[in-house]
């Protein structure tokens, strides 16, 4: 049996050593080809270009542009067919409902998913203390590995164990290294948010106050959720659908059928 074709990309670009980690780590168990933007994308969600430029990669194709073009352009033009779209693996966590529309890693496999590719985004947790960004946080190429051999595990078996025939794609991020100590664990991302903005004069600061609670390893999260497993030194697997799903709501009809003709 042929080995399945895997696109990988990621939002901190080509250079990124997460993503270089995530390509030796899936090439034994896939035919993986890199299509990547060529400066880091961070958090700019599904952004997409009317047209991009493509460049030959010494790691597959590089792409002036954002995740989402990475995607499109990849399985339309440059890896057709590809059986398995993975992002990352990013440096710094993609945890909780309200960060997951940001993230371009996550955004990736979004994108995929109405191609009808399923995909996994693979982050790694990095811990960052007050007034310190986890941009500034130096992660050596090994501390990718538990994030590494959860992505090659997941991408080797969740496709012929059925897992895509309910989910869209998984996001999965993985805990600080030296501190997973508890395995892998199904979850959901957490519905808590502790967003905050301070004005000083003309300056609006919004911050982000549960990346602080995370290092101090307190977070207001439920047993399930997914900060919760990175906390307790787990790997979290959220199985997820692609967003602007449609639900039957009564109210809404009742609201509709109301409404006043002129």
């Amino acid at each position: 049996m042929d080995e399945p074709t895997i696109l990988l990309t990621n939002d901190d670009g080509i250079e990124a050593s997460g993503l270089c980690a995530l390509r030796d780590g899936l090439r034994a168990v896939a035919d993986v080809t890199v299509v990547a933007p060529a400066e880091d994308q961070s958090a700019v969600g599904r952004a997409l270009s009317g047209s991009v430029t493509v460049r030959d990669h010494e790691l597959g194709y590089e792409i002036d542009g954002t995740p989402a073009d990475c995607v499109v352009a990849g399985l339309e033009a440059l890896v057709p067919g590809a059986d398995l779209v993975v992002a990352g693996c990013n440096r710094g966590a993609n945890l909780g409902a309200y960060n997951l529309g940001r993230s371009g890693t996550v955004s990736a496999a979004v994108e995929a998913t109405f191609f009808g590719v399923p995909a996994i985004a693979v982050s790694l947790y990095v811990p960052v203390a007050e007034n310190t960004a986890y941009e500034d946080v130096d992660v050596a190429a090994g501390e990718y590995d538990e994030a590494v051999r959860a992505a090659q595990y997941l991408a080797d078996h969740a496709t012929n164990a059925g897992v895509f025939d309910q989910a869209d794609y998984l996001n999965v991020n993985a805990p600080v290294p030296g501190e997973a100590t508890g395995g892998m664990v199904v979850t959901r991302p957490s519905r808590v948010q502790e967003m905050a903005a301070r004005r000083e004069g003309e300056t609006v600061s919004l911050v982000d106050n549960i990346w602080g609670m995370m290092a101090q390893g307190d977070v207001p999260d439920p047993e399930g959720t997914d900060r919760r497993a990175i906390v307790d030194g787990r790997v979290s697997v959220s199985p997820l659908t692609a967003p602007h799903t449609t639900e039957h709501h009564e109210a809404l009809d009742g609201l509709v059928e109301a409404y006043p003709p002129e």
